[in-house]
């Protein structure tokens, strides 16, 4: 199956930022209704997890939702305050001006750093980082499922870098829910599908609505 990466260019900006809201706080809920695959067990980071990631295997860890990510008072539509987007088509030059702003702002969105070498369990979309790729060594998790193709990319602290286990990938496909759990860090990555905020070393990854 090919990736569809998320965008580059400004189309729908107008939609982006009305969306915003919505898409940000909402989640993806963790009940995914399509036949279950084979999660995997995943690695640890740059290395095999430590006796202690292995051990919070064992408990649930925290249930974060996808706001619980991001810092209080920070909004993802500062760079448009002031901007009458509704007014602004997709040829419009001013566009460009505010997209170039809003993907700056969002690849250095501030994380919640008390989250850093936390025991989580998380829900979300899988975007795969290599094209065609149904066995995943690691891939981003994303809240919403939209932005993916109309919309720019989600904030840096709602996309999270996920690292399986050595000798124990993924078996999925894009845009796959899942529940993720290890051990998050807060940790900068950059991709050409989008920038995360944070890495989870995960122990499991199911769609098993029971993990939520």
């Amino acid at each position: 199956m090919a990736i569809l990466p998320f965008p580059r260019t400004r189309r729908h900006l107008p939609l982006a930022v009305a969306l915003l809201p919505s898409l940000l706080l909402g989640g993806c809920g963790g009940d995914n209704g399509d036949t279950d695959r084979s999660g995997a067990a995943p690695r640890g980071g740059p290395g095999e997890p430590t006796p202690e990631a292995l051990a919070a295997a064992q408990d649930l860890g925290t249930k974060l939702a996808w706001d619980d990510l991001i810092p209080a008072g920070w909004h993802p539509s500062k760079p448009f305050e002031g901007a009458d987007v509704d007014d602004i088509s997709d040829d419009d030059p001013r566009a460009d001006t505010l997209f170039s702003e809003l993907r700056e702002q969002w690849a250095k969105a501030p994380v919640v750093k008390a989250l850093d070498g936390r025991s989580v369990r998380l829900s979300g979309l899988v975007i795969p980082l290599t094209a065609d790729a149904t066995e995943l060594r690691e891939f981003l998790l994303v809240p919403y499922f939209g932005a993916c193709i109309h919309v720019p990319p989600p904030p840096a602290n709602q996309t999270v870098h996920v690292v399986t286990r050595a000798g124990r990938p993924y078996h999925g496909e894009l845009f796959d829910t899942v529940w993720v759990k290890g051990t998050m860090h807060v940790a900068r990555f950059r991709n050409d599908r989008g920038d995360a905020g944070y890495r989870i070393d995960a122990v499991s990854v199911s769609h098993d609505p029971q993990d939520g």
